[in-house]
């Protein structure tokens, strides 16, 4: 698997994302993605129940998340169970948040820019020239805000 891991900004918080060219599909972290939603000081912990949760009903998602090594804020790598755009939409059905609607359109840009930067490749570098620029505008305290 060709695999890009990348950091994307949803209203100023950081969520670990992987596009994997041979799939040619996003992956994302899911505890960043349930830390944000829940505004959890520990997303992996509810991350955790919620998985135990959705395993006892059935769910497909949990079952079919993987896991990559993904970079944390301590700059080490760690293996972080990630899920592709659709699943991603599946487990944010099951987390009780405001921000879920938001989020939701969030991802549909996310797909949407990167369709145009398929087309486009000098898109994807002023795009990485934006966010790199965004996230040194961030307080130290958001930056790191992923947890593992």
């Amino acid at each position: 698997m060709a695999e890009h891991e990348t950091i994307k900004l949803f209203e100023s918080l950081r969520v670990r994302v992987v596009w994997d060219d041979v799939q040619e599909k996003y992956f994302f972290s899911v505890v960043d993605v349930v830390q944000i939603l829940t505004e959890s000081v520990d997303g992996r912990k509810y991350w955790n129940k919620l998985k135990q949760r959705l395993k006892e009903e059935g769910n497909e998602s949990v079952t079919n998340c993987h896991q990559l090594k993904l970079q944390a804020a301590d700059g080490k790598r760690y293996l972080t169970d990630v899920a592709d755009t659709e699943q991603i939409l599946r487990i944010i059905q099951s987390v009780p948040s405001k921000k879920a609607e938001p989020f939701k359109q969030w991802l549909a840009q996310v797909g949407a820019e990167r369709i145009r930067q398929m087309r486009d490749p000098e898109l994807s570098i002023e795009q990485m020239a934006r966010d790199y620029r965004r996230l040194d505008e961030l307080p130290f305290e958001k930056k790191n805000n992923t947890a593992n």
